[in-house]
């Protein structure tokens, strides 16, 4: 007796095209260097241009995390541009005005940032209120707290200038790179260890995803939400930290400028590495991205209003990008556990 032929399998992606998804933004990324190298050839592929656009986007890219966090549980938070201008006035602030060590200065600021982080998860799951209107209206609130902390004016040291230890966070180089950096590249590591490594990470993946089916697994969704925001608000605090040693200056309007290249590189990161779903190692790879394709237009001699412009496109292409991805990744999904299994051997 011969046994009965076997339902055809599900046919799986073509490694080419998965790849293609994978790591199409990081070959992005190399071609345009190479487009502004062969255009720019005295200039952009240079170790001054290479370590200027480690230092400058240090800051962008650690934000990009802050916001890529949340993310992650479907969550949004726009409050991070106001903690990031709100957190680098007040270690100034404290350090200035109040003469404060620098190291307890930014711990204060650091511990001040994570609670703004609960508070925000509070509101968003407690409170039962959408996250894009929760945290517009606490960054809203934080914007009126650096208001009120500055005066509406700067904040400028005195002749003796910053303690030297505080401007060494932004300022110093390793190996002859950039310091901002290696913090970048740490933040990453952590991120995704604790993402894709531990059950942590994989819990808010399955929160991100499926709320329902966190629910029937036992995971306790609104714990590990406040998680993600308490997360996004440490994290905003460290680069608010970064901006005041980098600025020198507390100027009590700077942070919203940081929004936009934020959400930018955590939606257009969402797209690579992991297609589909958020993750550290493409949010790294869509400020790597942004960066290069920045800086080669200004060297080009692009007007002011060309950066605006860049991130508005990337923003929406990268929102495309991230819902296409995320129905492709739930298609393929849903066809895989519609497919009959197939029928156990016969004796």
């Amino acid at each position: 007796m011969t046994a009965s032929p076997s339902p055809p399998r599900p046919r799986r992606p073509r490694p080419v095209g998965h790849l293609a998804a994978a790591y199409g933004l990081l070959a992005l990324t190399a071609l345009l260097f190479l487009v502004f190298s062969l255009a720019l050839p005295g200039t952009f592929p240079t170790r001054e241009t290479i370590n200027a656009i480690l230092a400058t986007q240090s800051i962008p890219a650690i934000l990009a995390l802050a916001a890529m966090v949340p993310i992650v549980t479907r969550a949004f938070d726009l409050s991070i541009g106001y903690g990031l201008g709100l957190a680098h006035v007040m270690v100034l602030q404290l350090i200035v005005e109040g003469h404060w060590p620098w190291p307890l200065a930014c711990l204060a600021v650091l511990v001040g940032a994570g609670v703004v982080g609960v508070l925000n998860g509070v509101i968003v799951e407690f409170g039962q209120i959408d996250s894009f209107i929760a945290t517009l209206g606490t960054g809203s609130m934080l914007y009126a707290v650096t208001g009120w902390v500055t005066g509406g004016a700067r904040i400028v040291p005195g002749p003796g200038g910053l303690p030297t230890g505080f401007t060494d966070l932004y300022d110093s180089t390793f190996l002859g790179v950039p310091v901002p950096a290696f913090y970048v590249l740490a933040l990453v590591a952590v991120l995704w260890l604790v993402l894709e490594r531990l059950p942590l990470g994989r819990s808010l993946y399955v929160v991100g995803s499926n709320p329902r089916a966190a629910d029937l697994l036992g995971i306790p969704t609104r714990k590990y939400t406040v998680y993600a925001f308490t997360a996004s608000g440490l994290i905003t605090g460290f680069a608010g930290v970064l901006l005041a040693a980098q600025l020198q200056v507390g100027n009590p309007s700077v942070g919203l400028d940081y929004l936009l290249p934020a959400f930018a590189g955590a939606l257009l990161g969402s797209t690579a590495v992991r297609p589909g779903r958020a993750n550290p190692l493409g949010t790294l790879v869509a400020v790597t991205v942004l960066a290069v394709g920045l800086t080669g237009i200004a060297q080009l001699g692009g007007d002011f209003w060309t950066t605006p412009l860049f991130y508005g496109g990337t923003l929406l292409l990268a929102v495309g990008l991230a819902g296409y991805s995320a129905r492709r990744r739930l298609r393929a999904g849903t066809a895989a556990r519609d497919l009959p299994s197939a029928p156990p051997p016969p004796p």
